[in-house]
């Protein structure tokens, strides 16, 4: 399945260049246990080697590591991975690379209750705040997302710009760099997941999102509140269903 458009949508690095490459071989190798939480990362002659790039090349990759704060560079010590707790998840590519190597339920439950945690406060506020023109543009996404002629990802393109927009029309700078989690994690559970298929669960998926767009029309800030923590409800409970049943016994 092609994903450029979604990658387009969130700005995901092109692994055209020797440095995105590195960034994300190195990245995806500590997400996945390669280089364990604490190891020192071998050293750069043995890196440049193994990644057939300059030192140049090399350091800059490692410079964005760190600003990810995935690793550590010490004087006479070395490159350290650091905890996971230190890692940016905010991150799209962070993010990313997580459901690159494989994530658990576990993982999915901690990423929904986040949502849950910022979401349907930015909709209230976003009742509140909303000009016309962005619920208009709120319902035209909702309505491509019921568009059975559509592609999956031309349709969950919608419903990332849909859960996007929100946070913008919620006036608060802060909700808006939550946008870019919102992002990144739609992105992953459409690639880790098979979006419905069946035209009448796709009627149903925009159905719920207009009743949102409605809430808005009506400038209904409990109401938002209330439709968005379903949408999130709903939304975690299908990918739940769909790693249950794609998990071998």
């Amino acid at each position: 399945m092609q994903r450029g458009m979604l990658d387009a949508a969130i700005g995901f690095r092109k692994l055209r260049t020797n440095h995105a490459q590195v960034v994300h071989k190195l990245g995806l190798d500590i997400v996945s246990g390669t280089f364990k939480t604490g190891d020192i990362l071998p050293g750069d002659a043995e890196l440049m080697e193994r990644l057939k790039v300059s030192r140049t090349v090399l350091r800059e990759a490692m410079k964005t590591l760190t600003a990810k704060g995935m690793i550590s560079p010490k004087a006479r010590i070395g490159t350290r991975v650091t905890e996971r707790e230190s890692w940016n998840m905010f991150d799209s590519e962070v993010l990313l690379w997580h459901f690159e190597a494989g994530v658990s339920d576990e993982f999915l439950l901690h990423l929904y209750d986040i949502r849950q945690a910022f979401e349907p406060y930015g909709a209230g506020l976003a009742a509140i705040r909303a000009k016309d023109t962005d619920i208009t543009k709120l319902a035209a996404y909702a309505n491509e997302m019921g568009n059975t002629a559509y592609s999956k990802e031309k349709r969950a393109l919608a419903d990332m710009n849909f859960h996007v927009l929100i946070t913008e029309m919620s006036g608060n700078p802060f909700m808006r760099t939550v946008g870019s989690l919102i992002k990144a994690a739609l992105v992953g559970i459409f690639r880790m997941s098979n979006p419905d298929t069946d035209p009448n669960e796709i009627s149903d998926v925009s159905a719920s999102h207009l009743r949102l767009v409605e809430a808005f029309r009506l400038r209904d800030e409990a109401a938002a509140r209330r439709e968005m923590e379903r949408l999130i409800e709903n939304g975690r409970q299908q990918v739940l269903e769909f790693t249950a049943r794609n998990t071998p016994r």
